[in-house]
This record gives C-alpha cells, sequence and structure tokens, in this order.
C-alpha cells in the first residue's frame, strides 16, 4: 500500500459542496492499495502511521505520533499515488488495485484504524472530493508498505 501523510494544523473533505470529512491538528492520509495488498498490508500500514513520530515535542524535535499529540486521522482514497509516468505524459494507473479491491481495502484500513485511534474521519471512495488542508511545518512523508 501507498500513503502520503501530510501533518495538518486542519483539514477537511468535501463532497457536491457539503464537508463529510474534517479534523483539527493530526495527519492527512491519501491511501492507494495496489494488486498485491492484502488485509494485513492495510493493518500494518496503519500500525507504522500511527507510531511515526513526526509531531514536535516541547524541544522542537519530531518526537511525537499523532497518538501522543491526540491529532486527528482524515484518510482519503486516492488512487493516483500509484500513476506510472514514466512513458509518455498521460499517466498510467495499472499500478492500483482494481475498484472493487481498492474500495474493500479502504474500507478495512478505515475500520482497523478506527478501533485504534480514537479520531478518525474519512473521505468517499471514489468521489469527486475537494481536500482541502493546511499543512503543519510543512511536514509530508511517503509511505509504502509491501505486502
Amino acid at each position: 500500500m501507498i500513503a502520503l501523510l501530510q501533518r495538518v494544523r486542519e483539514a477537511r473533505v468535501d463532497v457536491a459542496g457539503q464537508t463529510i470529512g474534517a479534523i483539527g491538528p493530526g495527519l492527512l492520509m491519501l491511501v492507494c492499495a495496489e494488486p498485491q495488498d492484502t488485509e494485513r498490508t492495510a493493518e500494518k500500514l496503519i500500525d507504522k502511521t500511527l507510531k511515526l513520530r513526526i509531531f514536535s515535542d516541547a524541544a522542537g524535535k519530531m518526537n511525537l505520533s499523532v497518538a501522543d499529540v491526540g491529532g486527528g486521522l482524515l484518510i482519503v482514497s486516492q488512487f493516483t499515488l500509484a500513476a506510472d509516468t514514466s512513458a509518455g505524459n498521460r499517466p498510467s494507473f495499472t499500478g492500483a488495485a482494481p475498484a472493487e479491491k481498492g474500495r474493500a481495502l479502504y474500507e478495512h484500513v478505515l475500520r482497523y484504524a478506527g478501533g485504534r485511534h480514537p479520531v478518525v474521519e474519512r473521505g468517499e471512495f471514489g468521489a469527486d472530493m475537494q481536500v482541502s488542508l493546511v499543512n503543519d511545518g510543512p511536514v509530508t512523508i511517503p509511505l509504502r508498505i509491501a505486502s
């Protein structure tokens, strides 16, 4: 699985002009399932994300996790993270899991995260979403978990 984590002061997802998910300080997590991914891969991704020390401690060092600071998670499906731009000018998305599998793994990510973290918000799989955020730092971390 591929994820792009952004440490945010706030973030929200709108669909058709309505906010469907929003957090204050925490992590915006863009997630893409790949064909070989399993539920266990999704669980490892969430476990790593919740333990990743990318929030500042009292000394200003990145030494705290989202759980340590009580931040929220806003998890958004993002198949374009699997874009292959190696040939031509139009990206190929064949590296992303098929829609049915991608949806199932995204839903599993949400359930698993919800059982391990108190504040989990979501986007809408397959929807035309508008994502707004205030990146804190800025801190943006790519994360890939192999199956």
